[in-house]
């Protein structure tokens, strides 16, 4: 099978493999070449894969999407780490991408309450031009 791990900012990973493993919101799962074609949203976590010379990699990765079709596995993600140590990359996995998400929410709750003050101003300008 082929593995190509796309982020926003190129290709990390474009290689033959005989088995991937990732992580998808209802657990854990491996494709290998002869597997049928799979579409699988992606949890932060650990994509695990097996080169051609038998021997184990991971990436440390952000949510995203997995796809394989035929030969092809193919994984968009925002970001991802790979050639750490696995320790390290389960503490990548903690640190900045689950604080991403925060951000992500922190953002959203502020973006939340812009738009309910924006939205509220525009109500009172109405009924003050009415009345």
């Amino acid at each position: 099978m082929k593995l190509t791990v796309i982020l926003p900012t190129g290709v990390l990973v474009d290689q033959e493999v005989t088995k991937v493993t990732a992580e998808a919101e209802n657990g854990s799962f491996c494709l290998l070449p002869r597997h049928i074609d799979f579409l699988a949203a992606l949890v932060p976590g650990l994509l695990a894969f097996e080169n051609e010379a038998g021997e184990e990699e991971f990436l440390a990765i952000d949510e995203g999407v997995l796809v394989k079709c035929g030969a092809e596995v193919m994984v968009s993600t925002r970001n991802a780490v790979r050639g750490a140590p696995l320790g390290q990359l389960r503490e990548a996995v903690e640190k900045q991408f689950r604080v991403l998400d925060d951000r992500e929410q922190q953002a959203r709750t502020v973006l939340t309450k812009l738009e309910a003050d924006f939205v509220g101003r525009f109500i009172r300008m109405g009924e003050k031009a009415r009345g």
